[in-house]
Formats: C-alpha cells, structure tokens, sequence
C-alpha cells in the first residue's frame, strides 16, 4: 500500500463487478430463501470491495456504510426466515403463498428487509449504494464508469428477485390449508426483528452523523493512500 493498490486495482474491480452481478442472477434462479439470501449476499458483498477499489472518500465510506447495512439486513433475513420455517417446515418460495393474511407482522417485516435490500430511499441500503455508486463515478474514465454502470444494473436485479419472492410468498390466496392456523409471532421474535429494523431505518433516515463519523476515522487511511486529507 499504496502502490499495489493502485496497480492491481483494476483486475480485482473486474472479480467484484462479476461477483455482483452474478451474485444477483444466481439470487433469481433460486427457489429455497437461505439460498436465494446467500446468493444476494455474495452480490453486496461484492459491492464492499467494489468500492474500497476505488480508492476515494466517498466510495469507502460508502464501502462502511454497506457493511453495516448488510449484516443488519442479512441477520433480518435469517431470523425471518427461521421464524417462517418454524411454523411452514419448509423454505421453498413456490410452497409458500398468501402468508402476509396470516402472518401479518413477520410477513410485514419480510417486505421491510426487501426494501431495504434492493436499495429504497430512506433505508440502509440506499445510502451505502449511493455512496458506493457516486464515490466510483468519480473516476473519470471509461474503465471504472462502465464498471460502475454495470454494478448499478445489479439494483434492477435485486428488485426482479425480491419483488418476485414477496409476491410468491405473502401475496394472493394462502396455497395450504394448514397455513391457516399458524401461531403469530411471540414477543420475543417480534423484539428481534424490530432491533434490527430500527437501525436499518435510522441509518437510512439520519445517515450523516454515522456517515461523518466513518469519516473522521477514514482519515489516515486516506492519508497512506495518498489521496489527501
């Protein structure tokens, strides 16, 4: 450092801008919800590296920003979808259908993590992806924008798969007659979830006291790299 990050950087932007994209196709193709959130966390993993490769303020910061965001999102997903498998016993998106009429909270909090994954404004998820996406246009040349263009189509992705699993899944008539009775969910998952909501949401809302907070502490990083104070 710096040197071996300025002359490798290209070749390692070419792996995390496959790995966001792939990461995002392989998401659509899949019907279990562990994998179809596995294959969408290699996609903004993807984006963390993505933007520490390009070597500025903004995109780092914003590289901070999709670490937290990702591990609240991802512990959302999981705890939603142990709670969905607890009561249905199966992951399958296709098997499932009609929950949001008997799951209402869970179901709620499941679209409320898919938002936030696919980037809506006023969640975590928008706010580390502008960061990331600004701080790579920076960069003038052709090079690093057509790779920045092609992580932003990655979004339009996201959005296929989530709404598609919403829709499957909460949406329309129950498809089991045995899902009619299933227990709502107990105070305790219903504290979980809402511990992991609230952060997603006050980053999202009020991301600038974080936002100048990752600031400060970027500073000698940015300093080693030779990109200024």
């Amino acid at each position: 450092m710096p040197e071996a990050a300025a002359e490798m950087a290209w070749f390692f932007i070419l792996l995390t801008g496959v790995s966001v994209i792939y990461g995002a196709f392989g998401a659509i193709r899949q019907t279990d919800l562990k994998y179809i959130n596995a294959y969408s966390s290699v996609s903004h993993c993807g984006l963390v590296l993505f933007a520490i490769l390009m070597l500025n303020k903004t995109a780092i910061n914003g590289a901070i920003l999709q670490m937290l965001s990702h591990g609240l999102m991802t512990a959302l997903f999981f705890a939603l979808i142990g709670m969905l498998y607890e009561r249905t016993h199966t992951r399958v998106v296709q098997e499932m259908g009609g929950l949001l009429k008997v799951l209402p909270f869970i179901s709620a909090c499941y679209v409320i993590a898919g938002l936030a994954s696919l980037g809506l404004p006023g969640l975590s998820g928008f706010v580390a992806e502008m960061s990331i996406f600004v701080g790579a246009f920076e960069h003038p040349d052709p090079f690093h924008r057509f790779w920045t263009i092609l992580a932003v189509s990655a979004i339009v992705v996201t959005a296929v798969y989530i709404l598609r699993v919403v829709g499957s899944m909460l949406m329309g008539p129950v498809k089991d007659p045995a899902y009619a009775d299933l227990p709502a969910a107990s105070w305790f998952e219903k504290t979980g979830a809402l511990l992991l909501i609230l952060p997603i949401a006050a980053i999202g809302l009020a991301p600038l006291w974080l936002s100048d907070m990752i600031q400060y502490s970027l500073a000698p990083i940015i300093r080693q790299l030779g990109l200024g104070s």
